[in-house]
Parts: structure tokens; sequence; C-alpha cells
């Protein structure tokens, strides 16, 4: 997608995924709330916990990086490092082609969609399926996510349907449980058949080596429980220092998320199976990708890498609501996409620098946040960047200040701007012949001009006050 803003994608978007995307979201934001401030006196307290402990593994990434390889190896896991994208794709399709494998199944994970995972091994001959169900939609329908957690909140059923009726998954029934039972049906031979399952990692613990997963609809056991290889794609962000931390960590997660106390599936890998397990992979790779993460934990934006992936932050954002994930034309839609995908994609996608300029910075995303990420001050640290990097994209919303400079230190202009003001109440809008200003307003709608009475009114009383009197006295 070219460079577009993000209100002009809006204006043109369907007034049902408006819908969807827009009651989806308030409903995610509504849940988490009643539940997670039900649960807990002080849930911020939580949060900052959560933020502090999050932080601490980013800025101590050098120590933790090598400790957990080392626990994960002498848990008999395979560990490889993927500075790249692409290093991460083929290291996933060497182990493939050296066991001669050509089917897998992945459960949902971000870091894949970063490096587009499927369409490398599928143009490699490998065929590789989405297994949560709504990834399974957005391959069969040759879309994108648009949500972290709920990756179709953009789709209704009724297009749900007509997607399965399309790829021959069954006649159209809009009924959510039959639409999850041919789903079911169809992917469980995926599983049977499959050589390697795929996972992601919710958490990493450095002290034991664990890999954590959370599900709600079991689908990451059913990769692993017939395949003999079982691969983790994980960022390096990802790690915590202790398993107590998993307590605090595991409910933040499931409340900002979903709005459940924890979700239905949370499983603790340790790695592959052991000698008394009948079932279960026999070999367990990590991927440990970088991807430009690197950068950003250089950069004066390094505390978005504390990200659990909840998307709270979409749910509560009114830009997202309006806008859909699609808008933010990457990976990482909403308020943390609106940081994370511009430092992720660095120079090579410089159209992507005008996103921190979709936010009204009104701060509900860092309220919502379960590890306490200040995203307003990042955006406005990227926007700063931008403006000082002079990035056309990011710069091309921003409107210049040197005529509000003169008339801010200017008396006589500023009486001007004022009595301008009031005009603007009964003059349309399409007389004012400035077409940059007309352009901002056909898509907004300003209140009435109320600017003016200041003055009037701190001369009326001072007047008492010059005459020998006092203005607050009372008789």
């Amino acid at each position: 997608m070219k460079f577009q803003q993000i209100d002009q994608f809006a204006a043109r978007l369907k007034a049902d995924t408006r819908a969807s995307v827009h009651s989806g979201s308030k409903a995610g934001h509504e849940k988490r709330t009643a539940v997670l401030f039900d649960h807990y006196a002080d849930p911020n307290r939580l949060r900052a916990i959560a933020g502090e402990i999050k932080q601490h593994v980013v800025e101590n990434l050098d120590t933790y990086l090598p400790a957990v390889e080392a626990k994960l190896q002498s848990n008999g896991v395979t560990v490889h490092w993927a500075s790249t994208a692409e290093a991460a794709n083929e290291a996933v399709y060497s182990i493939l082609r050296a066991r001669g494998a050509t089917k897998m199944v992945k459960a949902k994970t971000m870091v894949s969609e970063e490096t587009e995972l499927a369409h490398y091994l599928e143009k490699r001959g490998v065929e590789c399926v989405e297994t949560d169900l709504g990834e399974f939609i957005i391959q069969i329908d040759g879309d994108h996510p648009s949500h972290i957690v709920k990756p179709i909140i953009h789709k209704n059923r009724r297009e749900i349907a007509t997607s399965f009726e399309r790829h021959g998954l069954g006649a159209y029934n809009d009924d959510p449980e039959t639409i999850t039972r041919r789903a079911r049906a169809h992917l469980r031979h995926k599983y049977l058949q499959a050589d390697v399952g795929l996972t992601g990692a919710n958490f990493v613990v450095a002290e034991s080596g664990r890999i954590v997963l959370v599900t709600n609809e079991g689908n990451s056991r059913f990769c692993l429980a017939a395949t003999k290889v079982h691969i983790a794609m994980v960022g390096i962000e990802k790690i915590l220092p202790r398993d107590r931390d998993l307590g605090l960590l595991l409910n933040l997660l499931a409340r900002s998320g979903t709005g459940q106390q924890l979700t239905v599936y949370t499983e603790f890998i340790s790695g592959p199976k052991a000698a008394p397990q009948e079932d279960g992979p026999e070999e367990m790779h990590v991927i440990f990708v970088d991807n430009g993460r690197t950068d950003v934990l250089a950069s004066e934006c390094r505390d978005i890498l504390r990200c659990i992936r909840c998307g709270a932050c979409l749910n509560v954002c009114p830009v997202y609501r309006q806008a859909s994930g699609h808008a933010y034309r990457s990976v990482y839609p909403g308020p943390v996409g609106a940081v994370l995908s511009p430092l992720l994609a660095g120079k090579q996608f410089p159209e992507l620098a005008d996103l921190p300029k979709a936010s009204s910075l009104c701060g509900a995303c860092n309220e919502v946040c379960p590890v306490n990420i200040p995203i307003p001050d990042l955006l406005l640290r990227l926007r700063e960047k931008g403006k000082r990097e002079g990035s056309e994209s990011a710069a091309a919303a921003t409107p210049p200040m040197g005529a509000w400079a003169v008339m801010a230190t200017q008396p006589a202009a500023w009486k001007m701007a004022l009595f301008g003001g009031k005009i603007m109440n009964v003059l349309p809008t399409k007389y004012v012949p400035v077409p940059a200003l007309q352009a901002w307003q056909a898509k907004r709608t300003l209140p009435a001009w109320r600017g003016g009475a200041f003055r009037s009114w701190l001369r009326d009383r001072a007047r008492p006050a010059a005459e020998g009197g006092s203005a607050n006295s009372e008789e």
C-alpha cells in the first residue's frame, strides 16, 4: 500500500468493517476494565511492577540471552539465532529440509507474521497451515490480520461463511458453531499429516528454560501432539527472569487481552519429550529472532520492547476503532504498532514514518497497558525524530507553525485572529481562501468559536481597581 493518511483510509472503509472493528474493540476494552478492577484492589500497582520486570529484561538482554540459551540447551533444545527475517525463515526451512519435511502446521505467532514465514515456505513447496481459527480464515482469504489478538476483528460472520463456501468448506451457514466445527474437521486432518509443528512463545523463562504458550483454542497442543519436530520462533525480548514472574504476567496478559482470569490453555514446555513420555516432539528448536530489535534497544524508544502483545491499547484507541488495523500498513497496528512498526522497519520503509501521527495522544493506551509502556511519550519522541531527520511522510500532516508564532507574540495580530474566529462561525468553509484549511475542515466539524471574552472580562474586572477600589472586595 502506498503512503496515505490514516483518516483517508478510514474514510473509504466499508460500514460493516468499521462496525465490526468498533464493536469488537469496544467490547474487549469494557471486559478488560471490568474484570481487572473487579479482581484487584490496585491493578495500576501491578502494572507498574510488571513494567519494571520487563524493563529490567530490556536493559539486561546481554545477560539474559546467553543465560536462557544455556538453560534451553541443558533441557535438550537446539537454539538458533536469526538477525533478520530472512535468516529466521531460512533457519526454519533448513530444519524442514534436513528431515525431508513438506507439511507444517503452525500456531498463531506474530513474529512469523513479521517474517512472512508462510509465504516463504509455500514458495519452496512446503504446505504451511495456520491453525488458529482467525489466522486460518485470514490465510484462505489471502488477507492480513488487523488485530494482535483478534486477527479477524474486521470481519463479520456473514463474510466468514461466504469465505468457507467459496473454499469448499461447506454450504453457506453463518452460525458461529457451524463455522467452528467445519474448521475443526478440516484442520484435524492437517494436524495428523504434518511433519513439523511451529509455535511462537508468549514468554521464555531464563531461570528454567520454559517456553510458555497461551491460547484459547488448544491448537498449539494439536500442533505438537502428532508431529516429531517442534520449532518455536521467538522475539529476543520475550524473556522473563524467573518462573515466579509468570504469576503476575500471565494474570495481566489474560485480563488485558481477552478479559479472562487465565486463558483456557496455558502450556509450559521445557524441551522435547523425555524418556517416560509416549507422545510429543522428539526434537525441539528455538529460533531467537532479532529483526531490528537491537536497533530499537539502542534507541530512545526501547521501552516498547516491554510489549507482551495483549492488544489492550488497540481496543481502547479511538483512532484504531475508526480506521481498523489495516490502515497501519504493517504487522503491528494500533498505538503499539505506531511506535514499533517504524522502528523495526527503519529506513527500508520510510512511508511508515507517518504512523506516530496516527494518535490523538489522549493517553488511554498507556492507562491500559499491562506493562505500563509510556506510548504517548514514545510517539512524541518519534514525531520529533521524524521532524529532525526531515522525513517527508512524518512531516506531511504537520502544518507550518511560523504563522502561529507571529500571532502569539503580536497583540494586534492576536486580536485580528480572535475577530477572524467569530467570522468562521457564519462563513461557510468553501469561502475560506485557504485550500489546505478547506480540505482539513471538510473532514472535521469544528465547535462554535467562543474566544475573545477573556479580554473583556479582565478589562471590566480591572476598571474598579484603577478607580481606587478592589476587584475582589466584598461589602
